[in-house]
Formats: C-alpha cells, sequence, structure tokens
C-alpha cells in the first residue's frame, strides 16, 4: 500500500478553458475497465481484508479512518490522503469514527507518483 496526498497545498493552478481559481491534483492514469464508488464508512465499520480485483485509489474526502496493505498494518487517513492499492494486493480498511470516500477501481492503473509515500509513517 502507498499514501497518496491529494490536499489542496498539493494543487497546481488549472490554466486551460479560461478557468479562474481553480487548481488539481494529478493523482493517476489508468487503461481498461473502469469503476468509481462513492462510500460512507458509519463509526466502527469495516470492508474486510481481501484481495483487490483491480489497481484501486481510496480517497478520503471527509472524516478519518485507516487502510492497510500486504503487511495488514493499519495507516491512519484523513481528509485529503489516500491509499493505492495494486491489482492482486490484500487490503482492508475502515474507521472508528467515519469517513466518506471515493474509490476508483480501474484494470491498470498508475497513480501520479509525486505525492505518493512508499514507507508511510504513523
Amino acid at each position: 500500500m502507498k499514501v497518496i496526498e491529494f490536499s489542496h497545498e498539493h494543487a497546481e493552478p488549472i490554466t486551460l478553458f479560461e478557468s479562474v481559481s481553480a487548481s488539481s491534483v494529478h493523482i493517476g492514469d489508468g487503461v481498461g475497465e473502469a469503476h468509481v464508488y462513492c462510500i460512507y464508512f458509519e463509526p466502527n465499520s469495516v470492508i474486510g481484508r481481501h484481495q483487490a480485483g483491480y489497481g484501486q485509489l481510496f480517497l478520503v474526502i471527509s472524516g478519518e479512518g485507516w487502510a492497510s496493505g500486504e503487511d495488514d498494518h493499519r495507516v491512519k487517513l484523513t481528509a485529503g490522503q489516500g491509499a493505492y492499492f495494486e491489482r492482486g494486493e490484500f487490503h482492508s480498511k475502515g474507521s472508528d469514527t467515519g469517513m466518506t470516500v471515493i474509490m476508483v477501481q480501474v484494470s491498470d492503473l498508475n497513480p501520479q507518483t509525486i505525492h505518493i509515500t512508499s514507507q508511510p509513517s504513523t
């Protein structure tokens, strides 16, 4: 698992299309079948350990929770952070207090590496 930072401080101004006061963070690119979900975690919720069928971005947009990858070590995630799971990687996620997440699944997903931490701190 890799932690992804997509908070506002990492955003770059959008200069195309006569944009005004808008910015973005390039999170990744992919090829193949794709699925996007909004997931609501209630307090004390868990999605149990399973193998990722797709490359997956798990992006926290509100609240806080945790995710774990192959090593089964829980890493805290808050709004503006996320996790990337490679296709086939065993993982789980959950929240003690509640969180809302956008989950993007793509057959072959390549996250933007500029804001990825491969050795997340706890």
